[in-house]
């Protein structure tokens, strides 16, 4: 009966945690097929780079207005509702016929889902006593672990056996389950505080949320300017294949979701601002063994682990500190959040794109690099600015 008890506690949280996977897959799944997606379309790998850069645009612009017009709306409909249309987009993206209908698809599915994983976290503040907040908050941004763990390789093995229709009908497919869990599991009428746009400009003023903003935009630019021609990159530097570029897909996916397991286990004695700054580093690490070492697979293997061991905790501690930081604007601080990571995936995206495409390919390393370690200069200058170390 215990056990019983306990899943029923815990099976919200494994609902958003899941709904973060589907969301996370349909973002990223471009690119991990982006070599059999640019010969499917008859594109160049750049074009077909640009359905994440365009895909991040209408994400950035959509999370914090989003946010602020949906936060009367029960949490139950709408991220059951924002999971439906994922699961129509990608099964709409498996019948496409063109690059633009793929494009004009994929604008709309993600248009609706930027509302997702920013109310998903302020929905997990919601259901959790506040000592388990940073904790869950984590535990529920493990899904974008699993969707780089687990989706990625999926994708790339699916695209290179079956083709890319396939991987968008798996997708699909895959969307249902957290959808169905969230309405089962999910309590009814769990609403955020009212929010106007007196909020945003409160949040303008706030000088700690609009650091911690900025790290995140730095960070995640840094990473998308490499992992979004990951695959193309492996495949003109080493000759690497498909199958190799999903196991190395895996290799991060996996460090990710361990770096995110031990930022919950370590963030109550470290602190937030502690155990960002590891994981910060961890990243700079991996990115800079990728700039020094491409090409060569040994530090390629070294650069996956330390980059992901880094780069999913780092985001979760970034919204454990914003929620902390004011807990009654977190529908809006944890979207604007988000919306700053779609922001430095489509910075990040459209550098290493322009990169790729004049030849430019060990530059790339080195750029991502320089991103994160102004994030880290960024990150030093907000110790100050925290709480008490157990709320930092």
């Amino acid at each position: 009966m215990a056990a019983v008890t306990r899943l029923q506690k815990h099976l919200p949280r494994i609902a958003l945690m899941l709904g973060n996977f589907v969301t996370g897959v349909s973002i990223l799944t471009p690119a991990g097929m982006l070599p059999v997606l640019a010969e499917g379309l008859n594109v160049s790998i750049r074009d077909a780079g640009l359905l994440v850069t365009f895909g991040a645009l209408v994400l950035c612009i959509g999370s914090p207005l989003l946010a602020w017009l949906t936060t009367r709306v029960d949490r139950r409909v709408l991220l059951v509702g924002t999971l439906g249309v994922l699961v129509i987009g990608q099964a709409a993206s498996a019948f496409a016929t063109s690059y633009a209908a793929v494009l004009a698809i994929r604008l709309a599915m993600l248009a609706v889902a930027a509302i997702y994983t920013p109310q998903a976290a302020s929905t997990a503040a919601m259901i959790v006593p506040e000592k388990e907040r940073a904790g869950t908050i984590a535990f529920v941004f493990l899904g974008w672990s699993l969707a780089v763990a687990g989706g990625l390789p999926l994708v790339s093995f699916i695209a290179a056996h079956l083709g890319w229709r396939a991987v968008f009908g798996v997708a699909a497919a895959i969307a249902l389950i957290p959808c169905a869990l969230l309405a089962v599991t999910l309590p009814r009428g769990l609403r955020g505080a009212p929010l106007s746009l007196k909020s945003f400009a409160v949040i303008a003023r706030h000088r700690r949320i609009m650091t911690l903003l900025l790290i995140t935009a730095l960070h995640t630019s840094g990473q998308f300017t490499v992992f979004i021609y990951l695959a193309p990159l492996l495949q003109s530097l080493s000759g690497t294949s498909l199958e190799s570029i999903g196991i190395l897909f895996a290799i991060y996916g996996v460090a990710g979701f361990t770096g995110n397991v031990i930022a919950t286990r370590v963030v109550g004695s470290l602190g937030t601002w502690a155990t960002s700054g590891i994981f910060l580093v961890s990243t700079f690490i991996g990115l800079t063994l990728w700039a020094l070492g491409a090409g060569w697979m040994p530090a390629i293997v070294a650069s996956m682990l330390a980059w992901g061991l880094g780069f999913a905790a780092t985001n979760s501690m970034q919204q454990a500190r914003l929620v902390q930081a004011a807990p009654d604007l977190s529908s809006a601080t944890v979207g604007l959040n988000t919306s700053l990571l779609y922001v430095g995936q489509a910075i990040g995206s459209a550098v290493g794109g322009v990169l790729f495409s004049l030849g430019a390919l060990h530059a790339i390393g080195y750029v991502g690099t320089a991103f994160v370690a102004a994030a880290i200069v960024v990150w030093l200058s907000t110790r100050e600015q925290s709480p008490a170390r157990s709320a930092s």
